[in-house]
């Protein structure tokens, strides 16, 4: 047999980027590349530190390791980790990770990864089937151990009913607010008010001035539309500083009773606490209405009024988007349509504004006759020195109306007795619903029991809808008598003067006949009716 040969090695010199050799197994060492996460879910100054010691901490950590390569450290700044939808920093790790570029992922622990169970796991997996480990270190999980996975459910559910048990709290204590009257506002985007230091919503009088000129124009007959535009022209600042208005935002500003002084408290609720879903409250939840709750931009009774016509114009179709104040509140007598403004002559010294049918020439053939700007403030003079005229006799008579208007207490009474019913059809259909799903019963007996419970509220609930459309009808009457009782008064004598203020405040509309007669139809219901001899002797 021959003689078995020594080994000899011969050693070959390292390159470059060759991988480092284990030198108990003589197998390359792979570099491990190796990221972090690191999040907090709230913006104080506390969490907000813990946020940028947990980023240095990951990045030395990392980087003192010889066989890790440091990838990056991947952040979210405070939000919620209830789910995972809205975590960029986040979702940008995993795509990351899942395209090759990461093979370690080290966290705090599962709560800072998720607290959402099926959010935690549904990604630990991905990860898991391309061989990629998360680390979480408080809980010591290796998610590639052969516990990982159990320990993770475990874990991962506790931090979840945590969440939740966050979620109800807070919940909890801002209906706890809502019910005890506590009112909070978005001040930040809010015009008008801010925190008091009592808490309480304070009012600042410059953007008061803007709400009492939103709710103002209004009532002048301008669409949200034509508000916001000249809001814009005027280059008044939005709530939330911008420098156009929307016709959206004018219309929040309107419907809202907070101006008024009052508070409907949980118009919006979350869903739940994993999706954060927030919705409009359509009685899903209680909601709570607290009446004087803070200091008033404008009188309860002109907010109404402003409901009311809001409500009117919808039905009717009354609005303008146009600058001029005579837009929209002129009609044909003969079609009903609206009066529009025209440009005759235009390229000639000749060139004069005139209002006409938009009818006129539309198949209609109306033989109402065109008004030029003068003719109608002539005549609007006519028409209002004619109430001044009879003044006493007016406001005399206005007196009894407005106490006739004030008397509702056959309206209060039956409210109350339609929602003592309400109150107690809703009971018994808690009680019927309930002996059904506890005991057996005839289920068409049930059925006709229920449907007639259901209509019994639905009647009370439509009588008392009914209630409240009269009541501020009547309301709305009433401060439109007022207001144009006090606009009277501030003229001892009679107007020479068109006023574009007192044409805005004190009409409502203007009929036109074929002889040129006009109809002025005021703000308190009055009618006057000026022929064309008087105004043009005016």
């Amino acid at each position: 047999m021959p003689a078995v040969k020594a080994p000899r090695v011969t050693v070959i010199p390292a390159k470059k980027d060759q991988l480092p050799i284990n030198v108990l197994s003589g197998e390359a060492i792979k570099r491990l590349r190796v990221a972090a996460y690191a999040r907090v879910s709230t913006n104080n100054e506390e969490q907000l530190t813990s946020y940028e010691a947990q980023v240095d901490y990951y990045t030395r950590y990392i980087q003192s390791k010889e066989e890790w390569e440091f990838v990056a450290v991947y952040t979210d700044e405070g939000i919620s980790a209830t789910n995972t939808k809205k975590r960029e920093g986040f979702n940008r790790m995993v795509a990351d990770a899942l395209a090759g570029k990461i093979d370690l992922i080290i966290t705090k622990s599962i709560s800072r990864f998720a607290r959402n169970t099926v959010d935690t796991l549904t990604t630990v997996r991905k990860l898991k089937e391309k061989g990629i480990e998360v680390f979480f270190e408080k809980e010591n999980i290796h998610t590639l151990d052969g516990k990982g996975e159990l320990l993770i459910t475990i874990m991962s559910s506790l931090a979840q009913e945590e969440s939740r048990s966050i979620s109800e709290n807070v919940t909890w204590g801002q209906r706890k607010r809502f019910a005890d009257g506590k009112v909070s506002l978005p001040y930040g985007r809010f015009l008008g008010y801010k925190r008091g230091d009592n808490g309480l919503p304070e009012i600042i009088e410059k953007e008061a001035q803007i709400v009492q000129l939103i709710f103002r124009l209004f009532l002048y007959g301008k669409a949200p539309s034509a508000i916001a535009a000249y809001l814009t022209g005027e280059g008044i600042p939005t709530p939330g500083g911008k420098t156009i208005w929307r016709s959206k935002t004018v219309e929040s500003i309107l419907t809202n009773e907070k101006y008024k002084g009052d508070a409907r408290l949980q118009k919006k609720f979350t869903v739940d606490f994993l999706s954060k879903k927030v919705k409009v409250n359509e009685g899903e939840v209680p909601q709570y209405y607290v009446e004087n709750s803070h200091p008033a931009i404008i009188p309860p009774e002109v907010f109404d009024l402003v409901q009311y016509e809001w409500k009117q114009r919808k039905t009717d179709g009354h609005w303008t988007s146009s600058a001029h104040p005579f837009s929209g509140k002129i009609f044909c007598g003969e079609c009903g349509g609206q009066y529009g403004s025209k440009i005759w002559d235009s390229n000639t010294e000749y060139r004069r504004l005139i209002w006409q049918c938009n009818n006129k020439y539309k198949g209609g053939h109306c033989h109402t006759p065109h008004l030029t700007e003068a003719e109608i403030k002539a005549a609007f003079l006519s028409a209002f020195n004619a109430i001044l005229h009879d003044r006493a006799e007016i406001m005399a008579a206005y007196n009894e109306v407005i106490e006739a208007l004030t008397d509702t207490s056959d309206l209060d009474a039956e409210r109350g007795e339609l929602q003592n019913e309400a109150d107690v059809v809703t009971e018994l259909i808690k009680k019927a619903i309930s002996e059904n799903a506890h005991k057996a019963q005839d289920q068409e007996e049930y059925q006709r029991k229920y449907e007639g419970y259901c209509a019994r509220f639905e009647k009370a609930r439509n009588r008392l809808a009914e209630i409240e459309d009269i009541c501020l009808e009547r309301n709305a009457k009433k401060v439109k008598i007022q207001m144009f009782m006090e606009r009277m008064g501030q003229y001892a004598d009679l107007v020479t003067v068109f006023d574009e203020e007192l044409w805005y405040s004190t009409v409502d509309m203007v009929t036109v006949f074929e002889d040129k007669r006009m109809a002025f139809t005021f703000r308190d219901g009055t009618q006057v009716t000026i022929k064309k001899e008087a105004w043009e002797a005016a």
